[in-house]
């Protein structure tokens, strides 16, 4: 179990009763839409596949969206996923209250998105229970992530068109790092990755978007690990070279210190910066997304960061079409940790970001996938080997062992 990943620190209160407030508030306001959107209903509309949530594949969104006509708002596209998981693994850290045992079944994504997509102002509303299951990292089950992570409304945002080639967004926003999006259905492979873990995944604040010809910009002011505070400043940049070539660069980072600490918001990487250069190339039923990523915490003796950190890798995601229903998907990743010792120092603590400060991992990842209409099934195996471990930080009961190994089941429709 990673010390300071996302997903596995010791769980803290601080900032929750605000959060959970806004929240409520963008779910009560989804409920009022829903029902203005019942009053002005004059019909049902259908469209083509809609582009949020965003989908890397294998699995594709529904063909033919749901819709209503709300009168002056348009058409309100509604669309959702209920989506179950099962699974075995080695070495379990069964930590309390999480869900994380040998075996174990459990919800991925039970969720209702609301949207409209023409017109000057726009919105998306995602909602509902989720989990995000991680590599190297303990599971936490859904009635426990939704809480602890994003809250019931994950992401949602306004979004006001500018013209065609500049747009402004503000709300509760997917990441611009990484190459693997949050949720299991949007992604290649069921579990997120190792390189994903020192990533942020949602964030609250406000993001420009620029897109002509081959280049496209985004730029974002945000709260980095759904810290609540602004103090994070994003960008990305992408160019697409043709059809089959891609490049893109992504940087993102903290402005100035803060101490908040929860699941959602590690201490460490909050304070980071963290940067990405990802290369996607497509050819008929292959696509193929190697990328490499780094990442750097500085010393801040206030927060009790004694020394600084860092990590490196890459990663090289595939998938490939079989036919209209079969596709198969894999992963390859390796990161390693770097500074943060601190000799023979008694007064320091070392900077742990992955499983001791001087450790390495890497992981092996295989997913196959089978989906018709709105049903899908797909089976995944996965491995996962730690070096230089430090003690209590590994896997297992006592947290001694160096690997994992994890058979995942998932199913549902996308609808």
């Amino acid at each position: 179990m990673t010390s300071q990943s996302p997903y596995s620190q010791t769980l803290q209160t601080s900032g929750r009763t605000a959060r959970r407030r806004f929240d409520l508030g963008i779910l009560q306001f989804a409920l009022t839409l829903g029902g203005c959107s019942a009053l002005f209903d004059v019909g049902v509309a259908h469209a083509e596949p809609l582009s949020t949530p965003s989908f890397s594949g294998p699995l594709v969104p529904n063909s033919d969206p749901f819709s209503i006509d709300a009168g002056q708002l348009g058409s309100v596209f509604v669309g959702g996923q209920l989506i179950g998981i099962g699974a075995l693994q080695t070495h379990p850290t069964h930590a309390g209250g999480t869900g994380n045992e040998g075996s174990f079944v459990d919800v991925t994504s039970a969720q209702i998105e609301l949207q409209t997509t023409k017109g000057p102002v726009q919105f998306y509303i995602q909602g509902g229970a989720y989990s995000v299951p991680v590599l190297g990292s303990s599971y936490l089950q859904a009635t426990k992530a939704t809480g602890q992570l994003y809250g019931p409304v994950s992401v949602a945002y306004a979004k006001a068109v500018i013209n065609p080639e500049l747009s402004v967004v503000a709300g509760h926003l997917p990441t611009l790092v990484g190459a693997e999006s949050t949720f299991t259905f949007q992604n290649i492979n069921i579990a997120r990755g190792l390189l994903w873990n020192q990533e942020n995944a949602v964030n609250r604040g406000v993001q420009i978007n620029y897109g002509h010809g081959p280049l496209s910009a985004s730029v974002s002011l945000n709260d980095g690990f759904f810290s609540g505070t602004l103090n994070w400043l994003s960008g990305a940049l992408t160019y697409a070279i043709d059809s089959s070539h891609s490049i893109a660069f992504v940087g993102a980072g903290s402005l100035s210190p803060n101490d908040k600490s929860s699941t959602a918001t590690p201490l460490l990487q909050n304070n980071s910066s963290i940067f990405n250069l990802i290369y996607t190339y497509t050819s008929g039923p292959l696509t193929l997304t190697p990328y490499l990523q780094y990442n750097h915490v500085g010393r801040d003796d206030q927060l009790g960061i004694n020394r600084a950190a860092g990590t490196y890798g890459g990663a090289l995601l595939a998938k490939y079409t079989l036919n209209h229903e079969w596709s198969l998907g894999a992963r390859a990743e390796y990161i390693k940790a770097t500074g943060g010792t601190c000799g023979a120092d008694p007064n320091c603590t070392p900077t742990n970001l992955l499983y001791g400060a001087k450790s390495d991992a890497w992981s092996l990842t295989i997913t196959p996938t089978y989906e018709k209409g709105l049903f899908f099934v797909r089976g995944e195996l996965s491995y996962v080997r730690v070096g230089h471990l430090e003690a209590g930080y590994g896997f297992g009961r006592d947290l001694n062992q160096r690997d994992q190994v994890r058979a995942l089941v998932e199913t549902g429709i996308l609808f």
